[in-house]
């Protein structure tokens, strides 16, 4: 079960979660960056946001997917995305920019900054990623 902030609408597990109370513009966040990452973020958003319970919510730097949990960030920074998912093991690919241990539970990053690197197997660990929290993993 979740809980909707009523001062910003993000979707929290719980009434006392701290959160960043942002309802940032969507535009802003890309606002003096470089143009491809609205691209690589609509073709990311065109595989997820149809995903069932999917909510997504924007913070004071960041893009957020949540289900019964987040399951996926994305930051747009100077020239790319910052993509944040999570794994239940470890992914050894050249592509992982930053690999760090979370609730036993690996934290991916990886940054995209061309349109061509939104491969398959990028979505699929997003969808991977949404799995684990689909099945109402509490850790």
């Amino acid at each position: 079960m979740t809980w909707i902030c009523p001062k910003c609408e993000r979707r929290l597990r719980f009434s006392n979660q701290y959160h960043s109370c942002v309802n940032q513009d969507l535009d802003s966040l890309f606002e003096g960056k470089n143009k491809e990452l609205i691209f690589i973020f609509d073709k990311i958003l065109s595989h997820v946001a149809d995903w069932e319970n999917t909510h997504i919510s924007t913070t004071k730097n960041c893009i957020v997917f949540v289900n019964t949990q987040t399951f996926l960030v994305i930051k747009p920074m100077q020239k790319v995305l910052n993509i944040k998912f999570y794994s239940t093991d470890p992914i050894q690919s050249p592509l992982i920019f930053k690999n760090t241990k979370y609730h036993n539970r690996d934290e991916c990053h990886i940054r995209i900054s061309s349109l061509e690197e939104v491969a398959p197997q990028i979505i699929k660990w997003i969808r991977e990623s949404y799995d684990i929290f689909q099945k109402g993993d509490s850790n």
